[in-house]
């Protein structure tokens, strides 16, 4: 039987990117990512917000920028697009052992524009998706707007 472990997010940075440069060239960045997940309220008839908040980490090196771009281009509050795989951290503290789920960033796609000027946060250029043109509104649903 095939598996399949590939998760495709779209969401806003929690933290500035750290990054980590190996020996052997090497690098790791790691940054906090939220998803919210909109949900109405049944009794209320409210939008109610939800967030998942996940620990991301993307390697670089000879054969992958993606940890350089991350490294360069995205600040806490950015909306960015991640797509990568699933991965179980186990560690043991105090003699409790410990585990948590984090995304291994294969690829990624800057949601805004970038910002001309001071820098400011943000700082990435925009990949057209679905067919917009440079400068035209990006269509939002409520189900999905994320309010962060």
């Amino acid at each position: 039987m095939a598996n399949l472990n590939r998760v495709m997010l779209i969401g806003r940075l929690t933290r500035d990117p750290e990054s980590r440069t190996f020996a052997n060239g090497g690098k790791v960045v790691n940054f906090g990512f939220a998803v919210n997940n909109s949900r109405k309220n049944q009794q209320t008839g409210e939008w109610e917000n939800d967030p998942v908040y996940l620990d991301c980490a993307a390697y670089g090196g000879e054969k992958s920028k993606t940890a350089d771009l991350i490294e360069e281009h995205c600040r806490k509050g950015q909306q960015i697009f991640i797509e990568g795989r699933l991965k179980l951290d186990q560690w043991e503290t105090g003699g409790e052992k410990r585990q948590k789920l984090k995304i291994i960033v294969g690829n990624i796609q800057f949601l805004e524009p970038k910002e001309n000027g001071n820098g400011g946060s943000g700082g990435g250029r925009q990949q057209q998706r679905g067919g917009r043109q440079p400068g035209e509104e990006r269509p939002r649903d409520e189900e999905y707007d994320i309010p962060f």
